[in-house]
């Protein structure tokens, strides 16, 4: 647990925070003074580090304009969902040539009209655990169930002339458990029809990248960034640590 190791790190008077044992220990103030890159080994405190709560350290990069953004929280999704809920599903955008279309309004007091988009390969339906599916109207709850049975699942809504993504602070894709965003700055979605090339393969395998790719997606992938102020006799460092 790194926390509770962070924390035992803090409790020590002095912690080894490299292991390069061929180098000289180096105090703080020579860093500074210095010109990067350098490597060095030092012996140093650990005085404060951020964020305070391991799951805070949790963010989405681009790597293509190199943004740092927030993972957004579960109400995020949800009111994006609530909002997509409210533009019924269009009967003209369903049955394709290359999805199945499914839709029922649920029996709740406030009814909604749920549709649920399954795409095909070869003109026929596969295996749930192969399967892509796209969904109109549902539920954070409703969503989650899908993702234990489908490969991968798209939140879409009804334009004039084809289905569309919602808002990019909403996922765009749901795989297992995992949320896939899209860079707002970087992005230029395309129409959802563009799905289709995939389906024709001759084994779809449905991987976040290729579907990023032809949806116009730039893909943000998570990493962890942690922030350590470090210290001895001679001056402070900051030290960043950033990896995915």
């Amino acid at each position: 647990d790194l926390e509770l190791h962070l924390q035992r790190c803090q409790q020590l008077s002095v912690t080894v925070l490299t292991d390069h044992q061929d180098l000289s220990n180096t105090e703080l103030k020579t860093i500074t003074n210095s010109t990067a890159p350098q490597q060095y080994r030092i012996r140093a405190k650990l005085r404060t580090y951020k964020p305070q709560k391991l799951h805070q350290s949790v963010k989405l990069h681009c790597s293509k304009c190199n943004s740092l953004q927030e993972v957004p929280d579960r109400d995020d999704f949800d009111f994006i969902l609530h909002c997509s809920a409210g533009t019924a599903p269009n009967p003209e955008l369903h049955n394709t040539s290359w999805y199945e279309s499914v839709t029922w309004t649920t029996q709740e007091q406030k009814q909604r009209e749920i549709a649920i988009h399954f795409v095909k390969h070869d003109e026929m339906l596969q295996h749930p655990e192969d399967t892509l599916i796209m969904i109109e109207g549902g539920t954070l709850k409703e969503i989650w169930r899908l993702t234990k049975k489908f490969k991968c699942v798209i939140p879409v809504r009804s334009a004039e002339d084809d289905l569309e993504l919602l808002d990019l602070s909403a996922p765009f894709l749901l795989k297992g458990n995992i949320k896939y965003y899209g860079c707002k700055q970087c992005s230029t979605p395309k129409p959802v029809k563009n799905l289709s090339s995939i389906a024709a393969e001759q084994q779809p395998s449905w991987e976040p990248t290729e579907i990023a790719q032809v949806l116009g997606i730039e893909l943000l992938q998570y990493v962890f960034v942690m922030k350590f102020t470090l210290v001895d006799e001679t001056g402070s460092l900051n030290a960043y640590l950033f990896d995915y």
